[in-house]
């Protein structure tokens, strides 16, 4: 039996604690939050029957990871897919891009769902639609997608798509996601993983993705493990015996260490990393997300759930997701939810802003997709930041990301830098989170 120390409670941390206490193992997490979930965490308002999500979150039908980890807790029942619509604002207008259409079951061959879905956009002529849904198309059925890292996204889609449907469809993607600074450099192989694990149906868990983390944090301490909240790590360093956490509320030492924390943290906290391993870590780069959520008084819009917006300076974010276009308003009391998110550099103002001056940043946006919109809509309001969030995949990026087992022997690192090619998600975070637990294993 192992004695091993996890730091972070998000659901990378508690999808390898969840494996390793299940196998007999001796298992302490250290969560420097009052509260496990990391990036998928919720937050609850008195009325309120289901936690919100802090960053706005759903699964796609493709996870298959995240649904066999739900299977295990006993908890498929509380597992549901809806097919929500997904839009795209252009000049104006909302465009249904992902909205339900009855017939499209039918259709024998799942790549050809994107292709029809793509010819509804009539703002592109059909020559461009027909041009981007069958490219699209091709890239759903591309099983390799390492050659697709040697070229950018940019120039990638460019080429295939044309220049007036890159602009409109792929272009504000990625400007969006990466910013004006580092969308060029984005390789084609992360717009391949988005575009390959995509579905339009959507999932979510009963009682929201919170209720799903408290199952799991339940069943971990069921199996023995233990979760230390607020309890934050300070330092990690080798010593005899294995490897040594220093935090303010005392030290521990372990045999084995899994440190979830972003590759610029887990330099700070393990200043004895260095060479190779050290200098990739420094080369990782990635953005940070804030999130204004919004409690209505009525609708924003008419059955919108996702909408993709072209950031700039008439709406200052990237996506407006209206919740409860998915989720009936009655869980959350009658209170129609919306996020205004954005994907910025962790030194952006933003970051220093409170809600209220960030609400006048952001409101007149709401104005572009509802012209009735007033503030007096606002019945409440919370602002969330994460300054590690969206890694960023350059060119060869494969040979960029480090190992799971760091130099340092016993300390491993597992964070959402290594999950490449895939977007970061809860999906890929609870394969990532059991793979270094099944890897610490086989090493003994």
């Amino acid at each position: 039996m192992l004695n091993i120390g996890i730091i972070g409670a998000g659901v990378t941390g508690l999808a390898a604690a969840y494996d390793l206490t299940r196998r007999g193992h001796e298992v302490t997490v250290y969560e420097q939050r009052s509260y496990a979930g990391g990036l998928s965490a919720g937050f609850h308002e008195e009325g309120w029957d289901w936690h919100l999500e802090r960053f706005y979150h759903h699964w796609f039908a493709s996870d298959d990871d995240l649904a066999g980890l739900v299977d295990e807790l006993g908890a498929s029942d509380r597992l549901f897919f809806r097919h929500p619509t997904t839009s795209l604002y252009h000049e104006g207008q909302l465009y249904p891009l992902d909205s339900p259409v009855p017939w499209l079951d039918f259709v024998p061959l799942p790549p050809l769902h994107r292709a029809i879905r793509v010819l509804q956009f009539t703002p592109l002529s059909l020559l461009d639609r027909l041009r981007a849904g069958l490219v699209g198309a091709y890239l759903t059925l591309v099983r390799d997608w390492r050659p697709l890292e040697h070229v950018t996204a940019d120039s990638w889609m460019r080429r295939t798509v044309g220049e007036r449907a890159y602009n409109v469809l792929w272009r504000p993607l990625l400007v969006s996601k990466f910013g004006e600074a580092h969308y060029q450099d984005v390789n084609m192989a992360w717009m391949w993983a988005r575009l390959y694990k995509r579905t339009a149906g959507l999932g979510y868990f009963e009682g929201g993705f919170q209720a799903f983390v408290d199952l799991l944090v339940e069943r971990i301490e069921e199996q023995g493990g233990a979760i230390r909240f607020s309890h934050p790590v300070g330092g990690v360093r080798a010593g005899d015996g294995g490897i040594r956490l220093r935090s303010p509320v005392g030290r521990a030492t372990h045999q084995k260490v899994i440190a979830t924390c972003s590759p610029r943290m887990m330099l700070e906290l393990a200043p004895d990393l260095t060479g190779p391993y050290a200098a990739k870590l420094r080369e990782l780069e990635s953005m940070g997300a804030i999130a204004l959520v919004l409690a209505l008084k009525r609708s924003l819009t008419d059955g919108h759930y996702w909408i993709n917006l072209p950031k700039g300076a008439d709406i200052p974010f990237m996506g407006l997701v209206e919740h409860t276009n998915y989720i009936s308003s009655a869980r959350y009391d009658g209170d129609h939810l919306i996020y205004c998110g954005d994907y910025l550099p962790s030194g952006h103002p933003y970051f220093g802003y409170d809600k209220e001056r960030l609400m006048e940043c952001y409101l007149p946006g709401l104005r572009r997709i509802n012209s009735d919109f007033r503030p007096e809509w606002v019945r409440a309001s919370w602002m969330f930041t994460e300054e590690y969030a969206q890694p960023i995949p350059k060119l060869d990026h494969s040979s960029r990301v480090p190992g799971l087992e760091t130099p340092i022997p016993g300390l491993w690192m597992a964070n959402m830098s290594q999950v490449y090619p895939w977007d970061r998600g809860t999906n890929y975070a609870v394969e990532l989170g059991r793979r270094v637990a099944r890897r610490i294993e086989e090493a003994g």
